[in-house]
C-alpha cells in the first residue's frame, strides 16, 4: 500500500492537470496497434474455425461493419470526447444520476472483460507462439499452461516494479511485425499466382457446400460475429487522445486539431487491419490444410506464423514468432494499464472503490489473480477465450454506437437514422455472439457482480467521509457571521419550504435557547449518486427577521458537517448545530443516506465530524431533541 493516496480523485486531477508527452498521431497509432494489430497473431486461425471456407466472405463482411460502422461511430466519440473521455462518459452525461452510473458500472464490467481476456488470449497466444516453435520450446520447455502462467506473472511483476507505457517501443514493434505480415502476405500471393488450383479447389467447394453465392452470404453474416476479434481497438484509440499532438498554426494545443488527427489515426488504422484481415484470411484459408487448424494442429492459435515457417522458412519464421510474441506481450501491457486508468477514473467519483483501489500494487496485484484464475478456467486455450473477448469488444461498440444515437438523435434529423441502424446491427452481432458463445456473457457477468458488490460496499464504507473540500460563503453569509455578538454560532437544521417560525420556537423549547443568535441552515439535495463535490456555496439570504445558510449538496450531513467546520475554521469558536430526531426505521434511513443523500441526519453528521476531527474538543457540537 506504499505510496497510497486516499484522494484518488485529487491524484487524477493532478495527473490531468499534469503536461502529457504528447506524439504524431502514427506514432499513438502504433501505441494503440499493439491491442488492434496483435489480433492478427489469433484471428484467422479463429475465423477458419468459426466459418471453415467462409472465413474470407465473413471476413469482408467483417471490414465492411468496420469501415461502414465502427469508424463513423468513434469519429462522433472523439469528436464529443477529445480528452479521452470515451463512450462511457457520454452515455453518464446522457443518462441522469442513478441511471447513467449504474449503466456504466455494468459497461466497466464488459471493459474488464475485454482488457482481462486481451491479458490472457494474449498471452495465451504468445505461448502457443513459443511451443510451436522449435528452438524457443527447447529454450523454454514449460508447456502452453506454464508459459501462459509465467507470461502473464511477468506482466504484473513489470507493472508493480514500474511500467510507462513507451510509444517509441510500440513503433518499433508495431513496424516490425506489420512489416513481416507484409512479407507473409506477398509471399502467399506469389504462391496463389504460380497455383491457381488452390483457389478453384476453394471456390469449387463453396458451390458444392452451399450451392449459391446467397447461401454464402446469407450463412456467412450469420457466421461473422464470431470474428468480431478484428474490430478490437476502436475504444483504446479514442482513450489514447490526450497523447495525440494537435497543434494549430501558431504552435498552441488545439482541441479541434487534435479531434482531426485522432480521426487521421483511427482511419489509418481501420484500413490497414481491413487489408490484413481479408488478405490474410485468404491466405490461410486456401493455404493451410483444416486439420492444422483444428486443437493440436500445426496453425491453431498461430496461423499466420505456421504460413510463415512454411513459406518463408524456419529462421523467419523464428523471428515472425519472436515480434508476434512481443506484440502480443505488450497488447496485455497495454490492458493492464488500460484498467489501471480506467477503475480510478470512474469508481472513487462514485465513491465506489475500495480503499486498496487508490494504490497502483494492490490493484496490479488483484487484476494479475483475476487473469491467472480466467487462464485456468479456459486452460490457456485461444480459441476458447475467443467468444468472451468478442463479447467484451461488442458491448463496448454497441454502447458506443448508441451513446452517438442518442447525442445527434435532435440535432442531425437524417444522420441519426444511419447511426440508428448501425446500433441495431451491433446490436444484432452482440446477441449472436452471446448466443453462440455464452462464455464472454458469464464472465461479464461475473465482473458486473463483483463491481456492484463492492461498489456498495466501499460506497457504504465511504459514506461518512468528508466528501466536500471546499465551502465558500458569499458576501450576505460572512456579515451573518460576523453579526453574531457573542461568536459562540448556533446553527438550526431547517428542511427547505418549512415554517422558520415553528423551527425557531421547537429549538428554543427544546435545547433551551433564550435569545440567542440563531442562523438556519438549509441543504437542498442535488444529484445524490454523485460522491466528491468540489465546492460548496454557502448563500446568506434574509427570510422576515429570520438569516438563513442555504447551499446545494448531494449528501446533505456531509454539507451540514462541512460547513460547521468551515465556520470553526473561520471564526476561532465552538460551532453548535441543532437538529431533531427523525421518525422511522434507522436502518432504512441508512439506506437512503447512501443511495439518496439524506436519512437521519443528526447521527450521521456527527460521525462524519468524528472521522474529520480527531480531537473532541475542537470539534462541533450536534446537538439534538
Amino acid at each position: 500500500m506504499e505510496g497510497q493516496d486516499k484522494s484518488s480523485e485529487i491524484k487524477a486531477e493532478k495527473r490531468t492537470a499534469h503536461k502529457t508527452d504528447k506524439g504524431p498521431w502514427w506514432k499513438v497509432m502504433c501505441l494503440t496497434g499493439v491491442d488492434y494489430f496483435s489480433t492478427l497473431g489469433y484471428q484467422p486461425g479463429i475465423a477458419y474455425i468459426a466459418a471453415g471456407l467462409l472465413s474470407p466472405i465473413a471476413t469482408a463482411i467483417l471490414v465492411l461493419l468496420t469501415l461502414f460502422g465502427a469508424l463513423p461511430v468513434y469519429y462522433k466519440v472523439a469528436a464529443y470526447s477529445p480528452n479521452g473521455q470515451g463512450s462511457l462518459a457520454m452515455l453518464e452525461e446522457l443518462l441522469a444520476s442513478w441511471r447513467g452510473k449504474t449503466l456504466v458500472l455494468i459497461l466497466l464490467g464488459f471493459a474488464a472483460t475485454d482488457f482481462i481476456i486481451t491479458i490472457t488470449l494474449s498471452a495465451a497466444d504468445a505461448a502457443a507462439h513459443i511451443t510451436a516453435n522449435p528452438m524457443l520450446s527447447k529454450i523454454l520447455p514449460l508447456g502452453q499452461m506454464g508459459l501462459t502462467i509465467l507470461l502473464i506473472v511477468l506482466l504484473g511483476a513489470i507493472f508493480i516494479k514500474g511500467f510507462g507505457e513507451a510509444i517509441g517501443l510500440s513503433v518499433v514493434l508495431v513496424s516490425v511485425y506489420l512489416a513481416l505480415n507484409f512479407a507473409i502476405v506477398v509471399a502467399a500471393g506469389m504462391e496463389l499466382s504460380h497455383s491457381l488450383d488452390h483457389f478453384s479447389k476453394w471456390s469449387d467447394q463453396l458451390v458444392v457446400d452451399h450451392h449459391s453465392i446467397w447461401n454464402m452470404l446469407g450463412i456467412s453474416m450469420v457466421l461473422f460475429p464470431k470474428l468480431a476479434l478484428g474490430l478490437s481497438g476502436f475504444e483504446t484509440g479514442v482513450a489514447v487522445m490526450p497523447l495525440v499532438k494537435g497543434t494549430n498554426e501558431k504552435g498552441e494545443e488545439d482541441l479541434s486539431h487534435r479531434i482531426a488527427n485522432t480521426k487521421k489515426l483511427l482511419l489509418t488504422s481501420a484500413l490497414i487491419m481491413s487489408v490484413f484481415l481479408i488478405a490474410s484470411s485468404f491466405a490461410t484459408t486456401l493455404l493451410i490444410e483444416p486439420a492444422e487448424f483444428q486443437e493440436g494442429g500445426g496453425a491453431n492459435g498461430r496461423a499466420l506464423s505456421y504460413l510463415c515457417h512454411k513459406l518463408l522458412g524456419p529462421n523467419v519464421g523464428t523471428v515472425y514468432d519472436l515480434s508476434s510474441i512481443s506484440i502480443l506481450w505488450f497488447a496485455g501491457a497495454s490492458a493492464m494499464a488500460g484498467l489501471l486508468n480506467l477503475v480510478p477514473r470512474y469508481l472513487p467519483r462514485y465513491g465506489m472503490a475500495p480503499d486498496w483501489a487508490s494504490a497502483k500494487n494492490p490493484l496490479v496485484i488483484f487484476l494479475t489473480a483475476v487473469a491467472l484464475a480466467v487462464t485456468i478456467i479456459f486452460k490457456a486455450n485461444v480459441d476458447a477465450q475467443a467468444g468472451a473477448y468478442a463479447t467484451g469488444v461488442l458491448v463496448l461498440i454497441t454502447s458506443a454506437a448508441l451513446a452517438v444515437t442518442l447525442k445527434v438523435w435532435h440535432s442531425a434529423k437524417i444522420a441519426r437514422y444511419a447511426y440508428a441502424v448501425i446500433t441495431l446491427i451491433f446490436f444484432y452481432t452482440t446477441v449472436l455472439n452471446i448466443n453462440e458463445r455464452p462464455d464472454g456473457l458469464h464472465i461479464a457477468t461475473f465482473f458486473i457482480g463483483a463491481i456492484l458488490l463492492t461498489s456498495i460496499i466501499s460506497r457504504a464504507v465511504r459514506s461518512t467521509e468528508l466528501r466536500i473540500r471546499e465551502v465558500v460563503f458569499d458576501s450576505a453569509a460572512k456579515e451573518f457571521l460576523k453579526d453574531d455578538p457573542d461568536q459562540e454560532i448556533r446553527l438550526v437544521a431547517h428542511r427547505p419550504g418549512g415554517d422558520l417560525e415553528k423551527a425557531e420556537q421547537e429549538a428554543m423549547s427544546t435545547h433551551n435557547l433564550h435569545n440567542e443568535y440563531l442562523l438556519f441552515v438549509e441543504v437542498t439535495l442535488s444529484d445524490a449518486s454523485q460522491f466528491k463535490l468540489k465546492q460548496v456555496i454557502v448563500r446568506g439570504e434574509q427570510v422576515g427577521r429570520f438569516r438563513v445558510l442555504k447551499c446545494t449538496s448531494p449528501a446533505i450531513p456531509n454539507a451540514i458537517a462541512a460547513l460547521l467546520l468551515h465556520v470553526r475554521d473561520e471564526t476561532k469558536k465552538q460551532a453548535h448545530i441543532y437538529m431533531g430526531w427523525t421518525e422511522g426505521n434507522p436502518i432504512l434511513y441508512v439506506i437512503r443516506f447512501i443511495f439518496l443523500g439524506e436519512g437521519e441526519t443528526a447521527p450521521v453528521t456527527r460521525e462524519i465530524l468524528r472521522e474529520a476531527e480527531a480531537d473532541p474538543n475542537k470539534r462541533p457540537r450536534v446537538h439534538v431533541g
